[in-house]
């Protein structure tokens, strides 16, 4: 396996600039997941990497050697795709194999790697038949299982489960996250679902519009998110953002917002006269049985997820979502009284996180 150094990759296509100086470092059998919005620049730093479109700038470097005048298939990665790309004459046997066929793999090391591929993902009594004849799973199980065979030095993985239904992409992922331990192989993943990212990542790249906005672990993303945009984009439902003033209150800190305020005490917080930004994520809001609590808020609706609900109230002129305990027992238009942990309030200047 091979660590990854993205050196400063910058690329272009006529005046779209679709990745922006991308500095990235992915260590020896790390899975990376690299989460954003259609139109980010994922695919494409992704392709640069495999080596199927150059760069502009910038260097691609495999432990620690630049790959930037090798070809595609001199980089001994493997891609797997959101379309299965098998071949339809040929069956699972022949598909997984055909990668080593092309490199001249003796015949018992191509049979041994195939059954071990597919022991690994549980197609073995798959090997005979054509694609036509398997589920969009299995079809994506072969696809990965080609790409296995080989023993690549980078996984390369672009939106591989888009294909699949909800309930199989979640087995899917559990499946991956299991492969991943087993061979310990270095895997950068593109994907616009949260959930994935949040999932099957060690390390979870967040882009937008051609740049990085945050590296880190799941953990890390989702408890300090670098900006607004992060903050946002990660989390479901989402975050409630609220515009207003960092004011001192008898040498505390709170916040004043167009129709509510709530107390920031025990944060260490810089003294703004700006306008700020604070985040609340529905998981962190409470109902409280003090009925004088100083967020008084009107239930407008209720949506009942079953694992839990969301209860959608009013704050004077804004809106919040909170999620709430299954059985909660609140009806619309009943006020109700809120309490907000300061420690988790997440507050923004000039949409960074402070």
């Amino acid at each position: 396996m091979a660590s990854l150094t993205i050196k400063a990759i910058t690329k272009a296509f006529g005046r779209i600039q679709a990745l922006s100086s991308v500095d990235l470092d992915m260590e020896d059998g790390e899975f990376c997941v690299l989460l954003g919005p259609s139109g980010c620049g994922k695919s494409t730093l992704l392709n640069i990497v495999a080596g199927l479109i150059p760069q502009d700038a910038g260097s691609v470097l495999f432990n620690g050697q630049s790959v930037d005048h090798l070809a595609p298939r001199e980089r001994d990665v493997a891609m797997v795709f959101q379309s299965y790309a098998l071949y339809p004459h040929m069956t699972v046997a022949q598909n997984l194999a055909f990668g080593l066929r092309m490199r001249g793999a003796s015949k018992s090391i191509i049979e041994e790697r195939v059954r071990e591929a597919a022991g690994l993902l549980g197609i073995l009594d798959l090997l005979k038949r054509k694609p036509r004849e398997l589920s969009g799973g299995q079809r994506q199980r072969v696809a990965m299982g080609r790409a296995l065979v080989r023993r690549p030095s980078l996984f390369l993985l672009d939106e591989p489960l888009s294909n699949l239904d909800a309930r199989l992409r979640a087995n899917v992922r559990v499946e991956l996250k299991r492969i991943h331990r087993q061979i310990k192989g270095t895997i950068v993943y593109v994907t616009h679902d949260q959930v994935e990212a949040m999932t099957l990542g060690d390390k979870v790249v967040v882009m937008r519009a051609g740049k990085i906005h945050q590296i880190g672990s799941p953990d890390e993303i989702y408890s300090s998110p670098a900006d607004k945009f992060v903050a946002t984009f990660i989390g479901s439902p989402e975050m409630n953002i609220y515009r207003g003033k960092l004011l001192s209150r008898d040498g505390r800190p709170y916040f004043q917002g167009s129709s509510f305020s709530f107390d920031l005490s025990g944060r260490e917080l810089p003294v703004i006269e700006e306008e700020i930004e604070v985040g609340l994520r529905p998981e962190d809001i409470a109902i409280s049985p003090n009925t004088h609590s100083m967020l008084q808020a009107r239930v407008e609706m209720v949506s009942n997820l079953g694992s839990e609900m969301l209860v959608h109230v009013r704050l004077g002129e804004e809106t919040l979502t909170l999620c709430a305990p299954k059985d909660t027992a609140v009806q619309p238009g009943e006020t109700i009284s809120l309490t907000i942990d300061p420690q988790k309030i997440h507050v923004f200047h000039k949409e960074r996180r402070l």
